[in-house]
């Protein structure tokens, strides 16, 4: 079986962050799987000829939910192995964390059967994968800094495992 190699790009918008932890929601995309179950995940698609991981995320995003962002961040990258069409394929997926900038949620993505915006704290209920709610973890984190600003006194997490998670900070 011949192996190919993929590179992805993609992540998660958030808006809401003038306003406090309460009104923080992140776009998501609603994908039917083969058995039909809607399965929630952040948007991501193929790097292009020419494109950065950053450039391909922001456009995944916009071309996905119909939003446009702005890179805060890098939340690192998931690594999977796969079997499709006769192939092997190892596939490395870079995940951003974006600033909304403006735009209005839109499911025309032929990939796309639903897009939502979620509020950040039901990501871990709403994601269909583990590695992403991982993920999803990690930009709660790093909003949180940012809206406590620098200096803020914070409850220090535990170390938690990332199996799946390559280079998980920039």
């Amino acid at each position: 079986m011949r192996t190919v190699r993929e590179v992805s790009a993609g992540g998660l918008v958030v808006r809401g962050l003038d306003g406090g932890r309460e009104g923080l929601e992140a776009a998501l995309i609603g994908r039917l799987d083969r058995r039909g179950r809607l399965l929630w995940s952040m948007p991501k698609g193929h790097v292009e000829r020419g494109e950065t991981t950053e450039q391909t995320a922001v456009r995944e995003v916009a071309e996905e939910t119909g939003i446009d962002g702005q890179i805060i961040g890098s939340l690192g990258s998931i690594s999977y192995w796969f079997v499709s069409e006769g192939r092997r394929i190892h596939k490395t997926v870079h995940h951003f964390l974006l600033r909304y900038q403006g735009g209005t949620l839109s499911d025309e993505d032929y990939e796309v059967t639903e897009v939502a915006w979620v509020p950040l704290t039901e990501l871990q209920a709403r994601l269909a994968y583990a590695d992403e709610r991982r993920l999803a973890v990690l930009a709660a984190e790093m909003l949180e800094e940012m809206i406590a600003g620098p200096g803020a006194e914070r409850p220090r997490p535990g170390p938690r495992p990332r199996p799946g998670i390559i280079d998980p900070t920039p």
